[in-house]
């Protein structure tokens, strides 16, 4: 899922889309898997930019049963998977979210920034997810 710069006012109708498929009934495994610019407040920022609506969109995921892969395995260690070119703040947006399907199947969750030096594929932490078949 890749959602909208909240510039072009696409953002947050984005996210209530999202939200709104993800209380529907899914009878497998399913994952949501992206570059949500959104994360926790206090917890995925290294300086404060996520507001309640973005903050409230990961909540409300987690209560219509999906979990944020990262954060079950990790708690609230940080991470980060985007750098701001202006600041150089780290921020974690890019994310993973189980349905209860899939959940039993998670082993495993990382970040992998490949090459860190310019010639990288892309300004964004690739999400390595290990599931049990």
């Amino acid at each position: 899922m890749h959602v909208p710069n909240r510039v072009s006012g696409r953002k947050y109708p984005y996210l209530d889309a999202v939200l709104e498929t993800a209380r529907r009934t899914w009878p497998g495994p399913a994952v949501f898997l992206g570059d949500a610019n959104s994360g926790r407040i206090g917890l995925d920022e290294e300086v404060p930019a996520f507001n309640r609506v973005e903050d409230g969109w990961m909540r409300g995921l987690h209560e219509a049963g999906w979990i944020d892969a990262f954060r079950h395995l990790r708690g609230d260690a940080r991470a980060y998977t985007w750098y701001s070119p202006n600041g150089g703040n780290g921020f974690r947006i890019d994310q993973a979210f189980l349905n209860g399907a899939l959940r039993p199947r998670l082993e495993r969750f990382r970040y992998d920034w490949g090459r860190r030096d310019r010639r990288a594929a892309s300004d964004h932490a690739a999400m390595v997810l290990d599931l049990t078949g």
